[in-house]
């Protein structure tokens, strides 16, 4: 049988799966990525196919994740109707400064004392497990732009996921340079703290202003008979988000970060234009089709072993870190905010973990040698595999109660309001 004819009915079976699958999976207990999943392991069982096992290509691991996650960054910035501002931010800026760095020394304070894992690879594996996920996030996040669906809820979730990815980056250039020089603060710590905090967080947000705002000048500001908006083409979205990415790190800033800016920027320079659909529509077609890939890779893996290294402490452990870390971190930065108790409750349980962690850590892993590197794979992978199943199957029923709730509570205030004379 050929590899090639069977890959090109798989792929055409994928394309189809995107379109079709969410609508019939719409009113069912089961997500599209918890499909992709099972159909990968699947495919790989079948011997006559004799698919590659993924786990043996840790470059293209790397680069596959990474292509994925700008995209998905590039898709959440321009979802965002509100403008950025400090106090309309108010709570991500409360997930990213309490939340996500409590949530890196809480995991590796379980890698290392509970897993028995070295202090750079316990530093890793809290880096790599901090941030919230903008690829399997989606259904947790606000809708398409102009939709009206962006609640405080919704909102936080999708501007954490967008900004917390590169936020991360600073703790895995920890990890690795702790690989490599000892854990031990010595000559390192100045040039960690100069060039990977203060330098790339800076590259990554100027450029991402610069490239973001310089675009969409050019797309909105210039005549009708030269805009750039007049084409009407989606796949510009795909455009700048590469632009913004390669620029930023070729100044050795870091590309996350600029690639959401720059969306927020686009959308900053005319937000309510109608091409921000179609920009916003191309971009997300293009990340429903990256993740089904890859998480049908990840099914593959799953098949060839990926779990062997794990143990039943590593798995509790793996729980503990799911759904214990992060709803108990966010709900200490969510502390004196007047959001509902119930919908802090929900932004803390919907942490989900998905492919940005796998890029992390293939990213990791391939700059330097760290001791367990199979374990770490299992254990990631564990925890993602956990998140794409309780969070895929409870995502629509939560999501449906907290918009009842919200319905209910305000027809209560408008009930309960004094009626004018």
């Amino acid at each position: 049988m050929s590899s090639y004819i069977v890959a090109l009915v798989c792929v055409g079976l994928l394309i189809l799966l995107v379109a079709w699958l969410p609508m019939v999976l719409k009113e069912l207990p089961l997500s599209l990525p918890i499909a992709c999943v099972l159909f990968g392991f699947g495919l790989w069982q079948i011997p006559a196919l004799e698919f590659p096992d993924p786990l043996e290509y840790p470059e293209a691991t790397e680069r596959l994740t990474e292509f994925i996650v700008i995209v998905a960054l590039m898709g959440a910035g321009l979802k965002l109707d509100r403008p950025l501002r400090w106090r309309t931010w108010a709570i991500t800026w409360r997930l990213l400064g309490v939340t996500m760095p409590l949530s890196i020394v809480g995991i590796a304070l379980i890698g290392w004392g509970v897993l028995g894992l070295s202090v750079p690879e316990a530093v890793l594996l809290g880096a790599v497990l901090a941030p919230t996920d903008p690829v399997l996030a989606s259904d947790v996040q606000v809708g398409p732009p102009q939709s009206g669906e962006e609640d405080e809820v919704r909102f936080s979730l999708t501007s954490e996921a967008g900004l917390n990815d590169g936020l991360a980056f600073p703790f895995v250039n920890l990890a690795i340079v702790m690989a490599v020089a000892g854990s031990m603060p010595g000559e390192w710590t100045l040039e960690w703290l100069g060039v990977d905090v203060v330098w790339k967080l800076a590259a990554g947000v100027g450029m991402g202003w610069l490239v973001g705002k310089a675009l969409g000048v050019l797309t909105f500001r210039l005549p009708d008979r030269a805009g750039l908006a007049r084409t009407g083409d989606g796949f510009v979205s795909l455009g700048v988000t590469l632009v913004a990415y390669g620029l930023t790190e070729l100044v050795h800033g870091y590309g996350f970060l600029a690639v959401f800016i720059a969306a927020l920027m686009l959308r900053h320079e005319e937000r309510t234009h109608d091409y921000h659909e179609k920009l916003h529509d191309f971009i997300e077609q293009t990340e429903r089709l990256l993740m089904m890939a890859l998480l049908v890779l990840f099914g593959g893996a799953l098949a060839r072993g990926l779990l062997e290294p794990l143990t039943w402490p590593a798995a509790l452990a793996g729980l503990a870190i799911l759904l214990a870390v992060r709803p108990i971190t966010g709900f200490v930065g969510l502390i004196g905010t007047p959001m509902p108790r119930h919908e802090q409750a929900v932004i803390g349980f919907f942490g989900i973990r998905g492919l940005g962690s796998f890029y992390y850590l293939a990213y990791a892993l391939n700059e330097v040698q760290f001791d367990r590197p199979d374990f770490l794979w299992a254990l990631v992978g564990f925890i993602v595999l956990v998140s794409i199943v309780v969070h895929g199957t409870t995502v629509t029923p939560v999501m449906r109660w907290v918009d009842s709730s919200r319905h209910d509570g305000h027809r209560l205030a408008l009930k309960e309001s004094p009626r004018r004379t």
